[in-house]
């Protein structure tokens, strides 16, 4: 099995789904030419059968997503880059007022394989406009599934399962992950969305993580281990639907869970994990379910204060530390 870069799966994922559906097409701010800011379109835009079918966008977030909506009632397959995470903002209207709730207000008569897809999180100083971890809005708001993948191998066959879906995607990449390398099959695959993935299999407490995240807690449960503690990890890979049968599984296994995200923990979507496994499992756990995230503060462009505000390894360590 060959070893490709996140940035480049997520590209083949892409380019595999066009050439086979002529009605797929793509585009956002900066694609076309550039190939996108972190080279996820880069395989795209060297295939000249294709390039007619990726474009830019001018800079304005309402009419492009505002547009996905159009193109798919008309019967097209729009893939849009948001550019980042933060600019959902600028045009979240269309979003959440029009493509999460058309098909409901329809009857089912339409439906919107729409794919908003692109980097999500932290980025070297990237500062308070182009840093932030918003998908917790998206799962609150009913309409849209949710897809947060970590490793090159689940991005390639997670972006695949969106684009076919009939359903619109909002397809959240760390922009941290780009450029990890991993092991990704050369034949055809898909991931089933809502379906999570154990990444470690432990005995003595769980921890629940998505994308940069998922990284930290496997650094953690190294860590950890030399101290004879032996942590599972559980990669959502999907927010909505979230797989609640293998978190629950688990943690009546291990008898505690910790929920780490890198938004920010007031509110944040491990509340509604923290939450759900409370309710289900109350007189099994052995120790109170934790949530770790953000500190409540706008993204820092100092290194040191961003590194501060940021969950990491250590504290998981600590938490795990604490509890077991």
């Amino acid at each position: 099995m060959r070893t490709i870069t996140f940035a480049q799966a997520i590209c083949e994922g892409i380019l595999e789904e066009m050439i086979k559906d002529e009605t797929i097409i793509t585009y956002g701010e900066d694609i076309a030419k550039q190939g996108g800011i972190f080279g996820a379109y880069k395989c795209l835009i060297e295939n000249e059968k294709l390039k007619k079918r990726v474009f830019d966008t001018p800079i304005s977030e309402e009419v492009i997503y505002g547009s996905a909506l159009g193109a798919a009632i008309a019967g097209l397959k729009p893939i849009v880059e948001f550019h980042f995470a933060d600019f959902l903002f600028t045009g979240i209207t269309a979003i959440t007022n029009q493509i999460m709730k058309f098909r409901y207000m329809t009857g089912g008569q339409v439906s919107l394989p729409i794919v908003l897809r692109g980097p999500d999180g932290v980025a070297r100083s990237a500062a308070a406009q182009h840093s932030q971890s918003i998908e917790t809005i998206f799962m609150h708001v009913p309409g849209i599934k949710v897809v947060i993948p970590s490793t090159p191998y689940d991005a390639k066959g997670l972006i695949k399962a969106s684009i076919r879906d009939p359903d619109p995607v909002i397809f959240f990449e760390h922009k941290s992950l780009y450029k990890i390398k991993g092991p990704v099959p050369e034949d055809e695959y898909i991931i089933p969305l809502g379906k999570a993935d154990i990444k470690r299999e432990g005995e003595d407490i769980t921890v629940i993580a998505t994308a940069r995240m998922v990284h930290e807690a496997l650094k953690a449960a190294e860590i950890l281990e030399k101290d004879g503690i032996s942590v599972e990890v559980i990669d959502l890979r999907t927010l909505v639907p979230w797989d609640k049968t293998t978190v629950l599984n688990s943690v009546k296994k291990t008898g505690g869970a910790i929920v780490v995200h890198e938004t920010w923990r007031r509110a944040g979507w491990g509340a509604e994990i923290a939450a759900t496994i409370n309710e289900e499992l109350f007189g099994q756990l052995e120790i109170p379910v934790k949530r770790i995230g953000a500190k409540n503060v706008p993204h820092p462009f100092s290194p040191p204060l961003e590194h501060f505000i940021i969950p990491k390894a250590e504290d998981i360590v600590k938490e795990i530390r604490d509890l077991v």
